[in-house]
């Protein structure tokens, strides 16, 4: 029986039925439908009552543009070593582990391009989070401490041909011309697509972008799909 959107919501009520705060991780390469599978799970699980489920992305641990200027990374963004990885991995482990405060992350803001702090709050009464980035599942580096610190991870996998199409048109709708964004895609996005894919033996799950209930998540201050 193929794997449906109800098939995952009972997997993720499962995780949440520990005494402790439970936390989702959703890798996959960049298009292949990670912000939208996390928006719908969030949705899904809180429904109309009191929320308990946050989405918390990866993408507000971008380095800012001035810094990847001073380090000469800016022209591939969104490569490993563009992101503040052990940042990531101290709010996962905060968030694990802290059950009295507010805990604030940051989100990423598409029509800037840049990271913006403390725009996500998860109050105590969250009890479960879902997290979605390109790198969850890589074994080089602070990346490493990530693993250990969620539940699961499931890997997003999309038709190649529909997450290119995704991520083209992404880029021109925050500014970029077709053939900028085009050579974007087919260059530094393909690079880093081609090492999050060796990554997909090490998830949970492996969820096909056919059980997500919408083709594509909203833009604003998130992580990218």
């Amino acid at each position: 029986m193929p794997l449906t959107f109800d098939d995952l919501l009972l997997r993720a009520r499962s995780l949440a039925e520990g005494g402790g705060r439970a936390i989702l991780g959703i890798a996959g390469s960049p298009g292949a439908g990670k912000t939208t599978l996390a928006a719908h799970l969030v949705q899904a699980l809180n429904g109309s009552g009191e929320p308990w489920a946050a989405h918390v992305p990866m993408d507000g641990f971008h380095l800012a543009d001035a810094e990847l200027d001073r380090l000469g990374r800016r022209d591939r963004k969104g490569a490993p070593d563009t992101f503040d990885a052990a940042g990531y991995a101290a709010l996962l482990r905060r968030l694990r582990e802290d059950r009295d405060d507010v805990v604030y992350a940051p989100g990423f803001e598409r029509v800037l391009e840049q990271p913006i702090p403390g725009v996500i709050p998860v109050p105590p009464e969250i009890r479960f989070v879902v997290t979605e980035g390109n790198y969850l599942l890589l074994e080089t580096g602070s990346w490493a401490r990530v693993r250990p610190l969620l539940d699961e991870v499931w890997f997003c996998e999309a038709d190649e041909q529909e997450r290119i199409r995704r991520l083209v048109a992404r880029h021109e709708e925050f500014g970029k011309d077709h053939a900028s964004a085009l050579a974007w895609v087919l260059g530094t996005d393909q690079r880093n697509a081609d090492l999050i894919a060796t990554t997909r033996d090490r998830a949970d799950l492996i969820v096909p972008d056919t059980t997500l209930p919408a083709p594509c998540a909203p833009s604003g201050t998130t992580a990218t799909a």
